[in-house]
């Protein structure tokens, strides 16, 4: 735009309404693209407000959750969204999932007993829940703490109001965008200078200088990236992806770690019965026939793992039974019974928290046979639970005792002399497409770290299944009494990191950043916000939480690794076809001026008129807006592409003299044999060196356009004889 200005103060009104057209029907389409990307996610976005209930004055009111104040009673079932951070003041079977928030993918239990000693931390607490987690099954009544901002929700919400970091491609167009200017400067003062010298005509020197200007300027480069860009985000559109912000996709190619958390990732995201077992480990049916009868039987809220021992296996047993009584589960017992009419007696069966599950018992069977439970052996016994849980599975154990059928009314004493049967165990299980994406990924070079606030035991078991070679793992914990220097060395050498902080997640991004890597993350939880906002290509899907999907560049419409991919792919060949037009413009650009140096020197005339300079760029660039249909080499999309500046410069500085030569043979011919050195005569008339020097520069432009169009054949790949242009839109 300073060029149309210098132009329009020196009448040059031909290159003023060129330039200014480039500029803005680059600065346009970039605009209506990307705004065209927003309006759909903002689609969305447009959900139904959620409500809550409160009560106030004694009345259940419900009410928006934004309406919800400090010191409301909210109350709590199944299903409803916690409104705000609360305390506890009554729960019954009271289940949460704070997956968005921490991580851990099994429901949390809640309570409104005061925990005896202070945990390490809020999150840690069990009598408080918090903004943005949601009930899974039971019914509490909490009094509202903190609202807004004030929440853990609110304050990871304040660090996303921060202005983003720049990104690796942002810092790419800077750079180059600065070598082209510096580079500009000095040849167009250099030839104002030698211009002004040899022809004595200053303002026509300026004039020339100004058209050199432009002529070095890649005007089409915006329009080229964004076309690029553009072309990218409709076809991983169709592959249910939506670009968010269009640099995204180059930054996607770039990427050489990916960060992603577990939940919903590599996990389905749901519990499911993995494993039932006797004492020894070894598959019981009858452990299953009881905890599918204890599960079916209980009158209460059914939470997930009630649901999902339903769902393992169709069973038909309850019809031949029917329920006596029931000893509803709290959390002093830690486990909950049902009493069958089974065959020929009264059954309780018992299931809960291994721990207490053991302290009732006094038997254990293995098939058919029951052995007393003596100290000795108690410890022996537990060796197969411990054995489950290092595995990374919630272990629940199971109990029964008969009781004649006289017996029909049952307390809690009666949870007594039990016999242990065995186990179930519960998991998150991997997803089907999780180890094919992540071998994908690893093949097109890029390394993936997890990140994520669940335990090491499920973490590793989880890395093991979907084929994550675990280099090193590290808790949250250790990170915090790392120095900086540590740090770094930490997030590089490892690639599992566990029990993490929403912070934790943003820093370790952030340093793997600063070490030189260009870095997406994946995820969908509040407490994954923060570093989607820091990584150079955030990645979210579209049921994440809305903190989440705004802090994210691309959101998937499918949480699938394997769309991820096709991304990094498709990222990579678009940042191929506009390094294509970068090494193309800036080498041929330069050459076209090197030549207008020599030939300004040597020549009595100008060697082309600025118009013609204006026009030569003009076509030239016209003839390369088929490149965002470019086909793109396989090498090319094998390994993370990102910007390298000393290479277009090597580049532009090595091909730009070279292509000269074919100018100064041009130079040669039309001096020599179209005899335009008779303008040095000085018998001709005015007229007649005019018309030499015309002829003389409409043969360069010629050539010069030739020569430009006929290149890019060969600059567009390093295989020129294997490699075939691909066709508009193909």
């Amino acid at each position: 735009m300073a060029i149309a200005i210098i132009s329009a103060f020196l009448g040059e009104l031909k290159s003023t309404f060129l330039v200014s057209l480039m500029v803005l029907l680059s600065v346009g389409l970039s605009y209506v693209l990307d705004r065209r990307s927003s309006q759909a996610v903002e689609a969305l976005g447009k959900r139904v407000k959620s409500k809550t209930l409160v009560l106030r004055n004694g009345v259940e009111t419900e009410i928006n959750i934004s309406e919800v104040v400090p010191g409301d009673v909210v109350l709590l079932n199944a299903g409803s969204i916690i409104p705000a951070d609360l305390r506890l003041i009554q729960a019954k079977d009271f289940f949460v999932s704070e997956s968005a928030l921490t991580g851990e993918s099994m429901p949390v239990e809640k309570t409104a007993v005061t925990p005896a000693t202070p945990p390490k931390s809020a999150l840690e607490l069990s009598n408080t829940c918090f903004f943005g987690t949601f009930v899974i099954s039971g019914t509490a009544r909490g009094l509202v703490i903190n609202t807004g901002a004030k929440t853990i929700f609110g304050a990871i919400s304040e660090r996303l109001t921060e202005e983003p970091p720049q990104t690796s491609f942002d810092r790419g167009v800077k750079d180059f965008t600065f070598l082209m200017i510096r580079f500009m400067l000095v040849m167009v003062f250099t030839v104002i200078f030698i211009v002004g010298l040899t022809k004595g005509n200053w303002l026509e020197a300026l004039l020339f200088g100004i058209s050199i200007a432009v002529g070095l300027t890649p005007e089409m480069l915006p329009m080229i990236i964004t076309v690029n860009l553009a072309k990218g985000a409709l076809s991983m559109a169709k592959k249910k992806v939506i670009v968010k912000r269009l640099p995204a996709i180059q930054n996607l190619g770039a990427m050489d770690v990916l960060c992603t958390d577990k939940t919903g990732t590599l996990t389905q995201d749901r519990v499911v019965l993995e494993k039932h077992v006797d004492i020894l480990g070894h598959t019981s049916q009858d452990v299953l026939v009881y905890a599918y009868l204890n599960s079916y039987f209980q009158t209460g809220l059914r939470n997930l793992t009630d649901r999902a021992i339903l769902e393992h296996e169709e069973l038909e047993v309850e019809r031949n039974c029917r329920l006596v009584d029931e000893l509803p589960f709290d959390f002093q017992r830690r486990r909950m019974s049902v009493v069958v009419d089974y065959e020929d007696a009264h059954v309780l069966i018992c299931k809960g928290a291994v721990e207490e599950i053991y302290s009732c018992c006094t038997h254990y069977q293995i098939e058919d046979e029951v052995y007393p439970l003596i100290d000795m052996i108690r410890a022996d016994l537990f060796e197969e639970v411990e054995r489950l849980n290092r595995h990374g599975f919630r272990v629940l154990g199971i109990a029964y005792r008969e009781f004649p059928k006289a017996k029909t009314v049952f307390s809690v004493e009666d949870e007594s002399q039990l016999i242990l049967l065995g186990y179930i165990a519960f998991f998150d299980p991997p997803k089907s497409m999780a180890q094919e994406a992540l071998q994908l990924l690893k093949g097109a070079g890029v390394k993936v770290k997890v990140l994520t606030g669940d335990n090491a035991l499920v973490t590793e078991k989880i890395c093991r299944e979907v084929g994550v070679e675990i280099d090193g793992m590290v808790s949250g914990p250790e990170l915090a009494a790392l120095s900086s220097e540590e740090f770094a060395a930490a997030v590089e050498k490892n690639n599992v990191f566990v029990k993490l902080t929403p912070l934790q997640k943003e820093e370790i991004v952030e340093a793997l950043r600063n070490n030189g890597h260009v870095v997406g993350f994946l995820g969908d939880g509040i407490n994954d916000a923060p570093a989607l906002k820091k990584a150079d290509v955030g990645i979210s899907v579209d049921s994440a939480v809305d903190v989440a999907i705004e802090s994210a560049d691309i959101i998937l419409l499918v949480k699938s690794l394997l769309v991820l991919e096709e991304g990094v792919i498709a990222g990579r060949r678009i940042f191929a076809n506009i390094v294509k037009y970068i090494r193309m413009a800036a080498s041929s650009n330069f050459g076209n001026m090197f030549s207008v140096l020599g030939a300004s020197y040597l020549l009595p005339f100008l060697p082309m008129r600025p118009i013609q300079i204006l026009t030569n760029n003009l076509l030239y660039d016209f003839s390369q807006t088929g490149i965002p249909s470019d086909r793109v080499d396989e090498e090319q999309v094998a390994k993370p592409r990102r910007w390298d500046i000393s290479g277009i410069k090597k580049f532009m500085i090595f091909l730009g003299p070279v292509s000269s030569i074919f100018d100064y043979a041009t130079f040669g011919l039309m001096w020599f044999i179209f005899n335009c050195r008779a303008y040095l005569d000085p018998s001709l008339a005015a007229g007649q060196k005019e018309m030499l020097a015309k002829l003389f520069q409409t043969g360069w432009f010629v050539e010069s356009l030739l020569t430009q169009t006929l290149i890019v054949h060969i600059i567009r790949t390093k295989k020129f004889h294997l490699s075939r242009a691909g066709l508009p839109d193909s």
